[in-house]
């Protein structure tokens, strides 16, 4: 069993780059993935999506991808030389009669202008695309996996507090069928008794057992308190299993809790009534525990 509350980390990095990946997930009812990274990792969000479905199949997961140039290596420098020699152009024509500037040497020019972005511009080198990838794809597998683990010791101690809560409706439910049927012996002496004293005379026993099977038939629990222990065994068996059992166990607390309520429904007795509300609880408690099922 695993939770779906994790947290994994990865870092990745070559003379050029450093990235880092980030990789939180809380429970979801499906798989959400949120992806949190600068412009350039774009190109890889299929391939991130992918090897995170691969290892965390269900919950809100949020991904913060960081990358970090550690160098210069790999830039590029592009001038703009057609606007350099339109602007040179025009100042050496104009200047002079709009300004009275005497010194318009180009070499003054280009001193003056290699700082605007109009004119000269930094790109990344067309080969640092392979790189960044690997690096990138390195450092969300770590950060994926780390998660999972996360996630996999976190459902361990999930499913300890779960089978301790298991326990106790099982001993409950172990309590409350030795006591149905003394409690159903009891109910036939006093629905007899109490028939007794309100005809005060004799009672036709045909007419008795028919009410008393009526009456028995209203209150029969048995029905219920078998397949509360039948959904215990498979709530055994789901917690058992290597995959994901999230949905399942959500939808077998329900059925559990359904038994439950018509115990509590169709019996009166005080001593049913405790153990129904025990039960209750304790499904409650592990209902909530359910949600954070991977």
């Amino acid at each position: 069993m695993k939770s779906m509350t994790g947290f994994g980390r990865g870092v990745a990095e070559n003379q050029r780059y450093t990235v880092e990946v980030e990789i939180k997930s809380v429970n979801h009812r499906f798989l959400d993935i949120q992806l949190r990274s600068p412009k350039q990792v774009n190109a890889y969000e299929q391939e991130i999506r992918k090897i995170i479905k691969e290892r965390l199949p269900r919950g809100r997961v949020d991904v913060f991808v960081t990358v970090k140039e550690v160098s210069d290596a790999g830039k590029e420098v592009a001038i703009h030389w057609d606007l350099v020699d339109q602007l040179v152009e025009s100042l050496q024509k104009e200047g002079q009669a709009r300004y009275g500037v005497v010194d318009l040497e180009p070499k003054v020019i280009l001193e003056q202008i290699v700082s605007l972005p109009d004119f000269v511009e930094i790109t990344e080198a067309k080969d640092d695309d392979e790189s960044l990838g690997e690096l990138l794809i390195a450092a969300v597998t770590t950060a994926a996996e780390q998660n999972a683990a996360n996630r996999a010791q976190e459902g361990q101690a999930l499913a300890a507090v779960m089978v301790e809560n298991r326990e106790q409706i099982a001993t409950a439910l172990a309590r409350l069928q030795s006591f149905v049927a003394l409690y159903q012996g009891e109910f036939k002496e006093r629905f007899e008794k109490k028939l007794q004293d309100y005809l005060q005379e004799t009672v036709d026993q045909e007419r008795l057992l028919t009410e008393l099977a009526i009456q028995l038939e209203r209150g029969d629990i048995q029905e219920e308190i078998d397949r509360l222990a039948i959904h215990l065994q498979n709530f055994d068996r789901l917690l058992a299993k290597d995959e994901p059992v999230g949905r399942e166990l959500d939808f077998l607390i329900q059925e559990c809790n359904r038994e439950i309520n018509t115990i509590g429904s169709k019996s009166s007795a005080i001593e049913i009534k405790e153990l129904v509300v025990l039960m209750k609880t304790t499904v409650e408690k592990i209902r909530e525990q359910v949600q954070n099922v991977e």
